[in-house]
């Protein structure tokens, strides 16, 4: 039985990344840093997901819960994302991991690199290939379980209008794709990038979104990025300025990657937009909170 080591296993796609490895026969252990809520939400694989406290960014912790493991995969995002990596990619070193995996993003380039996000992926692509052992990175597009985000208390709102086509995925088909590819060598030293069946605006996927979680919502809001910018600097607001540079750069860049490979190697994903909004709407009538806030 291989053992599997994952970090950010309770996040967006984190944790349906541990459900998936776990009922495909992977003992998965998660370092989290608040062990019961972890315990919490990953009880319904319980049998098979050991929680152990700690810290991604801490190099003893990571090390520690590396042990004995046969694979690493790193699925942190946020400010915290390079260090996290860079002290996965030594775990895996030291202890000679038959695989490490990282969840990069489908826009990162070299090309790109102006943009911090960007910058800090890249800085963690190179210590995942740099670690010495047998490596995947994973460079999805955007997943369905975002769309909450953007209708906070049934209320739709978006900074600029980001035209862009994206083709959306369920956090399920990665799962189910990250799974396969640590039981395939030929997924060994590739950067695999992850698009759904389905090319759409922000806009699109949202609208579609409060059609059916949250039908009798307003119209959405458009907020200019300009304006959002201008906000965040006079009310000293750092999250609405970074908000408002990511969907500059995301108008900007589009959507980049090719998925050919990926599909060859792994399978397609499948899930539409209506089939995940089928399975939100049933969860949220046996869960209110379902559809409150990504999972």
């Amino acid at each position: 039985m291989k053992k599997v080591l994952v970090l950010g296993g309770t996040g967006m796609l984190g944790a349906p990344v541990v459900r998936r490895l776990a009922a495909d026969g992977f003992f998965v252990r998660v370092l989290a840093r608040h062990p019961g809520e972890a315990r919490e939400k990953l009880a319904d694989v319980a049998e098979r997901v050991e929680i152990v406290a700690g810290n991604a960014l801490d190099r003893l912790d990571v090390s520690t819960a590396a042990a004995a493991c046969d694979i690493v995969h790193v699925s942190v995002g946020g400010p915290d994302e390079r260090t996290a990596t860079e002290q996965a990619a030594r775990a895996a070193a030291e202890i000679g991991a038959e695989r490490i995996g990282y969840v990069s993003g489908t826009t990162v380039a070299e090309a790109h690199r102006w943009f911090p996000m960007i910058e800090a992926k890249l800085a963690g692509e190179q210590a995942v290939v740099g670690a010495g052992v047998p490596w995947t990175i994973f460079r999805p597009s955007w997943p369905f379980e975002q769309l909450p985000r953007f209708a906070r208390g049934g209320r739709p709102f978006l900074l600029g209008e980001v035209s862009p086509r994206w083709h959306w995925f369920a956090a399920d088909d990665m799962a189910r794709m990250v799974s396969a590819a640590y039981r395939k060598v030929e997924t060994e030293g590739k950067r695999l990038t992850i698009h759904g069946p389905e090319a759409m605006t922000m806009r699109e996927a949202l609208q579609r979104y409060c059609d059916v979680v949250h039908p009798d919502a307003p119209p959405i809001q458009v907020m200019r990025l300009w304006l959002a910018r201008a906000i965040g600097l006079l009310r000293r607001n750092a999250q609405l300025r970074f908000a408002a540079a990511l969907m500059s750069y995301f108008e900007k860049v589009g959507e980049g990657g090719d998925p050919t490979e990926t599909n060859r190697l792994l399978g397609a994903p499948q899930t539409t937009l209506d089939g995940w909004l089928a399975v939100s709407a049933a969860s949220s009538r046996t869960d209110p909170r379902a559809t409150g806030s990504a999972v």
